[in-house]
């Protein structure tokens, strides 16, 4: 699963590496750890629209950073509380599941961060890992997106959520943890992105084992498990040894 990020990068470094312009309105921030129900940058590209709303698809389509609130509330959802449920989405049964399904077809987006966390749990001990590029290039999970308003008020200002999809761990990663993001590599992002390609099953498929092996898979410190917990010292390698403490199950 994915359940913790870190986003520290501002849009001035992810309009050049995604290609994309800025619409997050100023709203983005640093996130060492990105927790479930947090407003976080992703990337989308939509075809624009005219005065009246109404989409311009001979209009070439335009990627943007864009603002979205993590756990996806589908648009047929009576609360939206139902986000904080649905974080993930497996890649297996996404197509299938009528609270992604839509969503996979016409709102997906990518997901930009600089690595993520996990727990590979050892008896009663739970210990963190940082997973994330050995160079600093941003991780693209991908994920899937849709936007939602009360019934009774369809003037109200739309709620944008997002869901991260997760496949089988692969390679390396499986000693840590049995799940992991979907990671979209460079090369797939134009037809991940494309809101014209309603068919992705072919970009729904594990990580490639070079991605996988890339990665490295650093011990840090339990503090992560507090999601208050919130700086860079949570990104840096520690000897679980030397914490002289079992670690604590994430809290959020």
């Amino acid at each position: 699963m994915c359940g913790r990020y870190a986003a520290t990068k501002d849009p001035a470094k992810l309009i050049e590496e995604f290609d994309a312009i800025d619409l997050t309105e100023g709203h983005a921030r640093a996130d060492h750890n990105v927790a479930p129900t947090k407003n976080v940058v992703t990337v989308v590209q939509r075809h624009p629209r005219d005065e009246d709303g109404q989409v311009l698809e001979d209009e070439p389509a335009e990627r943007s950073l864009r603002m979205m609130k993590w756990g996806l509330v589908p648009f047929w959802a009576k609360d939206p509380s139902v986000g904080s449920r649905m974080i993930n989405t497996r890649a297996e049964t996404a197509a299938e599941k009528p609270a992604f399904r839509r969503a996979l077809v016409s709102r997906r987006c990518l997901v930009p961060a600089d690595g993520w966390y996990e727990w590979r749990r050892t008896g009663k001990e739970k210990e963190p890992f940082y997973m994330t590029e050995p160079d600093g290039s941003s991780i693209a999970f991908g994920g899937i997106w849709e936007s939602w308003r009360p019934k009774d008020d369809d003037k109200a200002a739309p709620l944008i959520t997002f869901s991260i999809i997760t496949t089988d761990a692969a390679g390396q990663l499986t000693d840590v943890h049995h799940r992991m993001p979907l990671i979209v590599p460079r090369s797939h992002w134009d037809g991940w992105l494309d809101p014209d390609r309603e068919d992705v099953t072919d970009l729904l498929v594990p990580t490639p084992d070079d991605i996988v092996a890339s990665l490295e898979l650093r011990p840090i410190s339990s503090k992560v498990n507090n999601v208050r917990n919130n700086g860079p010292e949570l990104l840096e390698r520690v000897d679980p040894a030397q914490e002289g403490a079992l670690f604590d199950a994430p809290k959020s």
